[in-house]
C-alpha cells in the first residue's frame, strides 16, 4: 500500500515516468493506479486526441508501440493505456526495445493481472530502469482486517473487529468486492461512525449471529445449542455458507490453535503476533484451548480432512453439506 501511495503522489506531482507495468495476482491496486491515470494526468479537453485505451486480446505488441510512439496533440503527453495485457503474455517480451527507449511525451499503462513477467529477462529490466515496476500481491487472509481499517481510516472511519472479521469470512480476501461493500457504507453512514456487526447485518445482508466467526467462537467454547444452531442455519442457506469455506476457516482456526498450545508465552501481545491475528481474538484461542488439549486438537484436524475430502464427494455420495457438517460437529465436539 506504501508503494502505491507513492506512486499516485508522484503523479500528483507530475513527476510522470513513460512507463507503468502494473502485474500481479491482486488486481484492486492495479484498477486503482490505472484509473488515477486515465482520470487525472490529461484534463477533459486534452484527452480526446490524446488518451486511448486497449485491450490485449483485440492488439498486438507491434500495435501497442506504434500507438505509444505517436506524439501528443496540443498536449505534453498522451496516455495509452492498455487493459487485460495479460492476454499478450505469450509475445509480452517484445515490448522490451520499445521500453529500451521510450517516447518520453507518452505515459504507457500496461495492466497485467494476475500475471508475473520473468525478473531475468530483458523487459523486466529495461522498465525497471526508464519506468516502474508495481508487482500487486494477493494479501493474506489475516492481513485483511488491517487492510480494512487502515482503508477506512484513510476516510475518517473506524471498524470493530468482529465487523472486520465478518466482511473477511464472507468476502475472502477478494479488496475488490470488499472495497465496494466499503463503499456502500460510507454512502449510508456518517463520517466518524465505528462500523459495527449490526452495519454490516443491516446493510449488506452478513448475520450477526449466524457466520463462521460465531461458529467458530462457539465450538471454541464447546457451546453445542449455539454450534447446532448455526450450522441448522448453513444447512437452509447453503448458497451463502458453503461447506468447503467453512471446513476451510474452522481448519485454518484449529492450525491455529495447534500453534498457540506451542507458544511458551501465552500473553495476549506475544499470541496476537505469533498467530498474526488482532489482540482482541486472543481470549477466543485462549479459551478454545481450555476445552480442546494438544492431542485433540490434532485429532479434530484429521477430522476436518476428512469432511473436506466427503464435502468433494469422495465417500460421501448420499449424504448433504449440513448433514456432513453436523457430523463433523458431533465428532470434533465429542
Amino acid at each position: 500500500m506504501d508503494e502505491v501511495i507513492h506512486i499516485v503522489n508522484d503523479l500528483k506531482k507530475r513527476n510522470f515516468k513513460p512507463i507503468y507495468f502494473l502485474m500481479g495476482e491482486e488486481p484492486y491496486y492495479i484498477d486503482r493506479i490505472s484509473e488515477f491515470i486515465d482520470k487525472h494526468v490529461l484534463t477533459e479537453e486534452e484527452r480526446g486526441f490524446n488518451q486511448m485505451t486497449l485491450y490485449g486480446r483485440d492488439v498486438s505488441v507491434d500495435e501497442i508501440v506504434s500507438n505509444a510512439k505517436r506524439y501528443p496533440m496540443m498536449a505534453e503527453h498522451q496516455v495509452v493505456i492498455v487493459k487485460e495485457a495479460q492476454e499478450l503474455s505469450r509475445t509480452i517480451e517484445k515490448l522490451a526495445d520499445y521500453a529500451e527507449n521510450p517516447q518520453q511525451s507518452t505515459i504507457l499503462v500496461l495492466c497485467y493481472k494476475y500475471k508475473k513477467i520473468d525478473k531475468r529477462k530483458k523487459l523486466y529490466k529495461t522498465v525497471a530502469k526508464n519506468g516502474v515496476i508495481f508487482e500487486s500481491k494477493k494479501l493474506y487472509e489475516n492481513q485483511v482486517a488491517d487492510w480494512i481499517r487502515r482503508v477506512l481510516s484513510g476516510s475518517n472511519y473506524s471498524i470493530a473487529p468482529k465487523a472486520a472479521q465478518m466482511l473477511v469470512e464472507f468476502l475472502g480476501t477478494d479488496l475488490g468486492k470488499i472495497n465496494n461493500e466499503l463503499e456502500k457504507l460510507k454512502l449510508i453512514l456518517p463520517k466518524g461512525t465505528t462500523i459495527s456487526p449490526d452495519h454490516i447485518e443491516e446493510n449488506i445482508g452478513i448475520s450477526k449471529e449466524f457466520n463462521n466467526f460465531e461458529l467458530r467462537k462457539a465450538i471454541g467454547e464447546k457451546d453445542r445449542i449455539k454450534a447446532f444452531r448455526i450450522i441448522t442455519y448453513f444447512a437452509q442457506n447453503p448458497k451463502d455458507n458453503p461447506l468447503v469455506v467453512t471446513i476451510s476457516l474452522l481448519h485454518s482456526f484449529f492450525s491455529q490453535l495447534l500453534k498457540y498450545h506451542g507458544l511458551s508465552d501465552k500473553s495476549s501481545k506475544s499470541v496476537a503476533a505469533a498467530l498474526k491475528i488482532n489482540p482482541y481474538f486472543t481470549s477466543d484461542y485462549s479459551t478454545a484451548a481450555n476445552n480442546y488439549p494438544m492431542k485433540r486438537v490434532s485429532h479434530t484436524i484429521g477430522l476436518l480432512r476428512d469432511a473436506d475430502v466427503k464435502s468433494k464427494g469422495v465417500g460421501a455420495a448420499n449424504l448433504s453439506q449440513g448433514d456432513i457438517l453436523k457430523e463433523l460437529l458431533v465428532k470434533i465436539m465429542e
